[in-house]
């Protein structure tokens, strides 16, 4: 590198420097307040209209105004995007807001990974209570699936816990699990029925009856699971995977919902009087 090379290449650092300086300091925010107001549903619907018309075999979701002025927020599946109010710039990548040191993109796309667990039609799954039962999981297992027989050993480590396991053969890969699914369903004792195929390989013996395996299938493909073991929190977040016993009790304290409903939160626990 020349010497003229070097001091162009410290003049750029220092440039970038600056500029995140600047932005960590926060002047956006007084700029976004001098901006004109929040776009209006109309505006909005017109872009819809404008995206659709431009790109026809894209399916766009749902579209919102973010901090950035004359910048929107386009849902494309599990995508998002960066479009103008043109609808023919669109950028892809991450939206920080630098002053509080957020990602924003990513927390949106947590929210909109979230399943509703209130819409879950529990009486399709397996209920195993340990203990109080006052936390809440959603279990979509395959029963040839050899994560999803690991999970269950870990699973063991939970309690207080309701565990509500959707029974979702995958055919196309496990062709026999179908079978195994609707067997543990028929049993007398499902929750048994499904601890000795998973844990000890004691499958159960052929049966069929009314059952809810297909519906179980198409939920989740419906809610965009594809792959077992999937794990669902009572506050929507989703966890794919055999995590460990540790990792699961990890995680479920961090969910704001349990199995009885919404957790009271601090402020309104204290405003209350009664303890956090």
């Amino acid at each position: 590198m020349t010497k003229t090379e070097h001091r162009r290449t410290l003049r750029a650092l220092a440039g970038t420097a600056a500029l995140a300086a600047a932005l960590i300091a926060g002047p956006s925010t007084t700029a976004y307040a001098q901006q004109s107001p929040q776009q209006t549903p109309a505006e909005i619907a017109a872009l819809s209209a404008r995206l659709q018309a431009a790109y026809p075999s894209t399916r766009f979701g749902e579209i919102r105004p973010t901090p950035w002025p004359g910048v929107f927020e386009v849902a494309m599946g599990a995508n998002l995007a960066y479009v103008d109010a043109s609808g023919q710039y669109f950028l892809f990548g991450h939206l920080y807001d630098m002053k509080v040191q957020r990602d924003l993109t990513a927390e949106r796309k947590d929210t909109l990974a979230r399943i509703d667990f209130g819409t879950l039609p529990l009486a399709d799954a397996i209920k195993d209570v340990r203990g109080r039962g006052s936390r809440a999981l959603a279990i979509f297992s395959d029963p040839d699936c050899p994560h999803c027989r690991r999970l269950e050993a870990e699973l063991k480590g939970l309690s207080d816990v309701t565990i509500h396991t959707f029974l979702m053969p995958i055919a196309s890969l496990h062709p026999q699990a179908r079978a195994k699914a609707i067997a543990v369903w028929c049993a007398k004792d499902r929750l048994a029925a499904w601890q000795g195929l998973m844990t000890r390989d004691q499958a159960p013996p052929a049966a069929d009856c009314a059952h809810p395996v297909d519906r179980n299938v198409t939920l989740a493909e419906r809610l965009g699971v594809t792959g077992t073991p999937t794990l669902v929190a009572a506050d929507g977040r989703v966890l794919p995977g055999a995590a460990s016993a540790e990792q699961i009790n990890a995680w479920l304290s961090r969910s704001t919902t349990s199995a009885e409903g919404p957790a009271q939160s601090n402020s309104a626990a204290q405003a209350s009087g009664k303890a956090p």
